[in-house]
């Protein structure tokens, strides 16, 4: 365990806040909600799902507002306008209310009861970072990926397989130690790094990834790409510059 973490929540009782980021997800957005219910309830004593409605231009606000009209533990927040990536999930973050916060998308690619495979993880380390075993998508991003992820890895003297695999595990405590500057798709990098600088202990296990059967993927957008090498740059350097003062 790292010294800025020596002092994490119990995981019995656990306490979770689980959210996920939906941009035009309209047709993704209940099935992943009562998906993330169904295990939460199982696995927390002290619940609250989360959907971070990122400005989208369908039902996805309607369809949200209605399942956390429904459903105690859940609650919806809107973008507006439009955030991006990094900005949904920091809207995330700093919305969690309970000891420790899941991420997954909201476009129901991997498996709520996975998370049963991060929680052992936790005894010894301050975030589970998962990676994507047999990752369902098409090859030219499966190359973008393993660029990316190198790429980072190098910049940041750390070993993660699967940078923005989007199932993650981190105590929230984290967040009020570093600071979260990317509203692109660098964001998952960004943290993990921030992270490995103040010395957080980082494990990893794979998880299984599905095809996305409604909605599309924005991820691969060309600008995007762009946008997340340039503040990579940045980053290094304000990671370098600020070392392990946090925030």
């Amino acid at each position: 365990m790292s010294e800025p973490l020596r002092n994490k929540p119990p995981l019995n009782p656990l306490s979770l806040t689980i959210f996920f980021p939906c941009y035009n997800e309209e047709e993704n957005v209940q099935r992943t909600t009562l998906a993330a219910l169904e295990v939460g309830r199982r696995i927390s004593d002290d619940l609250e799902i989360i959907i971070v409605n990122d400005g989208s231009k369908d039902a996805t606000a309607q369809i949200a507002d209605r399942l956390a009209a429904d459903h105690q533990e859940v609650r919806a927040v809107h973008n507006n306008p439009n955030l991006g990536y990094g900005g949904a999930l920091q809207r995330g973050f700093r919305e969690a209310n309970k000891d420790w916060v899941f991420y997954t998308d909201g476009d129901g690619q991997f498996d709520f009861a996975e998370i049963d495979k991060l929680l052992p993880l936790l005894a010894e380390c301050d975030i589970v970072s998962a990676y994507r075993i047999d990752r369902r998508d098409s090859l030219i991003r499966k190359l973008n990926a393993w660029a990316w992820t190198t790429l980072v890895n190098i910049v940041f003297r750390m070993w993660i397989r699967d940078i923005d695999c989007a199932f993650k595990i981190y105590p929230r405590k984290l967040f009020d130690l570093i600071e979260m500057k990317s509203t692109g798709a660098l964001i998952d990098a960004e943290i993990l790094a921030r992270a490995t600088k103040i010395g957080c202990h980082i494990g990893q296990i794979g998880v299984h990834h599905y095809p996305r059967t409604a909605g599309e993927q924005t991820g691969a957008n060309i600008k995007v790409i762009l946008r997340a090498f340039k503040e990579l740059l940045a980053l290094r350097k304000d990671i370098a510059a600020t070392g392990k003062r946090g925030r």
